[in-house]
């Protein structure tokens, strides 16, 4: 997921993601596929507007798109 490698590019971030996600590096290793780690990437990113918006222009998409797959992932559809 590169919204993940984003979010882990920095330290700081990753530090504040993993602690406000609750999860632990292996964790987060162990859960690299699950639906429930790829929406907290997301629900993480949609929280603070600042990181949403830099995620989406590093990744060439819209923060809506981003936002888009986050909604699908809660409502179970595939984003």
């Amino acid at each position: 997921m590169s919204a993940l490698g984003w979010v882990l590019a920095d330290t700081i971030r990753a530090e504040r993601f993993l602690s406000l996600t609750g999860l632990t590096p292996d964790e987060l290793r162990a859960g690299l596929g699950e639906r429930a780690v790829q929406g907290a990437v997301l629900d993480f990113l949609g929280s603070h507007e600042p990181d949403l918006i830099a995620a989406a222009d590093a990744l060439a998409v819209t923060p809506q798109a981003l936002i888009a797959a986050r909604d699908a992932l809660a409502g179970g559809q595939e984003a």
